[in-house]
């Protein structure tokens, strides 16, 4: 597996040689996703009822390990992706190796059986969330982009969308099926309706797994993505907010 910000069909990188993949968050709080940020000098945040995702300017920079903490509130749990965290002593509770994917060789296509979802959705796909457990998605998710969906028989059974946006990338996520609708190909019709509408704005879709996962890797490998690296993420809370030391 090819290792922290090695490029994909010689993809730039962004300002300082950093590519804004290397660190999604900061890149789209900073960027399309502004709007939306919580933000305190090197540190960014979005709403806790979007998603528990946090990004720092530079992740080994103990001064924007400082910002972060002015910025959360006390009790709130965090999530940090990146390549090359140092995380201070204190902050974090756990952490899980997940790799990041990009779209080399995907077949769009709109999806005619799919409808938009919106905010009278969220019940629905808050419930379809909890019998497949995709990932984070909160209450107000919904708000980070373009979500489409499958009903049958008037149930939402499947869907996908678009959480993290970065200048010239978009991040796929909360792609699931409910557990009866399976092997019926719906999550990858989805995937790639939402892709279809990220080309449309001249981006490129990208998305992330755990690493664990192995299935869905080789799923999203065999659509036409790859893997770019690896990224950890990085479940934190400010020290004086964590679990009391052992003993």
């Amino acid at each position: 597996m090819s290792g922290p910000g090695v490029l994909v069909d010689g993809e730039p990188s962004g300002a300082g040689g950093v590519h804004p993949l290397d660190n999604p968050v900061w890149s789209a709080l900073t960027g399309p996703h502004a709007p939306l940020a919580t933000a305190h000098g090197r540190a960014a945040a979005y709403p806790a009822e979007i998603t528990p995702f946090v990004g720092l300017a530079d992740a080994r920079d103990p001064a924007a390990w400082a910002d972060l903490a002015t910025l959360l509130t006390p009790g709130v749990r965090v999530l940090l992706p990146s390549v090359d965290a140092v995380v201070p002593a204190g902050w974090e509770i756990a952490r899980e190796l997940g790799v990041q994917l990009v779209d080399v060789a995907l077949a769009t296509a709109e999806e005619p059986e799919a409808v938009t979802l919106g905010v009278d959705d969220v019940p629905e796909m808050l419930a379809l969330v909890a019998r497949t457990k995709p990932g984070p998605f909160l209450a107000r998710t919904v708000e980070t982009g373009r979500y489409l969906g499958i009903r049958r028989g008037g149930k939402l059974v499947a869907m996908a969308g678009e959480r993290m946006r970065l200048p010239g990338w978009t991040e796929i996520s909360a792609v699931c099926t409910d557990p009866d609708h399976r092997g019926a190909g719906l999550a990858t019709r989805l995937v790639r309706a939402v892709a279809a509408g990220i080309r449309a704005r001249a981006e490129v879709p990208f998305l992330h797994a755990a690493a664990s996962n192995t299935g869905a890797i080789r799923l999203y490998e065999h659509l036409g993505f790859q893997v770019r690296g690896t990224m950890t993420f990085h479940l934190l809370a400010r020290p004086d907010d964590g679990p009391a030391p052992p003993g």
